[in-house]
């Protein structure tokens, strides 16, 4: 599904529980509607997947044509996704201020994307500092953990302080709001990273169904960022060849307002700005215009050309 949407990699989550949580954590009762067993550890082991699994999982991925990896939700997690060869590790937001596990899991060597949610300024600056001399290739998503987010709480602004903050690194987004369109405007605030969550059914049971992408969503996201990437394009203004059409059509020309006599000094008050045939002189010209003589009688409505104005030359265009 994720391949034919378009989507570069598959992301899992892997957890060992009994390094992820202590046991009174594993042993609290779990009474939501979401609950797939009597305790939180119960609920937990069902859900996860074993090693053997994410084996075949990534095998599968490889036969399809797309990366694999996941987010290691603990040190023994990332022991194992290291075993497994992911091409790079995520930090889920639970761990990025887990200074031990940054720490050992940027040893590794492989890139690291790091999510942001719950996360402060001053922490990220952090993290930054014990992972950049360790391991140099690396990247920050902004990210609110909120299952699902509300748009007054997403903070894309966050992607440029970051920017700013840290202009050596990629900077990305990883978003749990509903929808395609704030994750269409990270990517054009520059994220060179998207993370969204993906379901078969926003109505099955788990919390993260709500706040998930359904294929169809996730193909028309894909499309989208695409688009917005294409259409990034550069920063240099100019008349552009897609644009002479229309310029040939209604770019406009300096035209004499009046009938102006042969040898006569220009002056703003006898000209104008038409749609003019022929193209005469454009009308950013028109006060160079002003000063002077003409060569020979122009016809009022008529286009003023560089062959009726005495001694002109041409201003290079800066």
């Amino acid at each position: 599904v994720l391949q034919d949407c378009g989507a570069d990699c598959a992301k899992f989550q892997k957890s060992e529980l009994e390094y992820k949580f202590n046991k009174k954590a594993l042993e609290r009762p779990y009474t939501s509607k979401h609950s797939w067993g009597k305790t939180y550890g119960e609920h937990k082991r069902h859900l996860e997947f074993s090693h053997d699994q994410y084996r075949e999982l990534k095998k599968y991925a490889e036969e399809i044509g797309i990366f694999f990896t996941a987010s290691g939700m603990d040190e023994m997690a990332v022991e194992f996704l290291h075993e497994l060869d992911v091409p790079f590790f995520k930090v889920g937001s639970g761990d990025t201020n887990n200074f031990p596990y940054l720490e050992k899991t940027a040893k590794k060597g492989r890139p690291m994307v790091i999510s942001s949610g719950m996360q402060s300024m001053n922490t990220m600056h952090q993290v930054y500092q014990i992972v950049k001399p360790i391991n140099p290739n690396f990247c920050f998503l902004q990210c609110t953990s909120a299952y699902p987010l509300q748009p007054e709480d997403v903070n894309l602004r966050v992607i440029l302080a970051y920017q700013s903050a840290f202009p050596d690194i990629p900077i990305g987004y990883s978003g749990h709001e509903t929808g395609i369109a704030i994750s269409v405007a990270a990517v054009a605030m520059g994220a060179k990273v998207l993370e969204r969550h993906v379901t078969l059914d926003k109505t099955w049971k788990g919390s993260d169904h709500q706040a998930s992408l359904e294929p169809n969503e996730l193909a028309e996201l894909v499309q989208a960022i695409r688009t917005v990437e294409k259409a990034m394009g550069s920063p240099v203004k100019q008349l552009l060849p897609c644009e002479m059409a229309c310029n040939e059509k209604l770019g406009k020309s300096v035209v004499a307002k009046v009938a102006i006599p042969e040898g006569a000094v220009l002056t703003l008050d006898m000209l104008t700005v038409k749609v003019g045939e022929p193209k005469g002189f454009p009308p950013e010209t028109i006060f160079d215009l002003v000063g002077q003589k003409v060569k020979r009688s122009i016809e009022e409505d008529e286009t003023i050309t560089e062959q009726v104005v005495e001694n002109h030359v041409k201003k290079a265009k800066c």
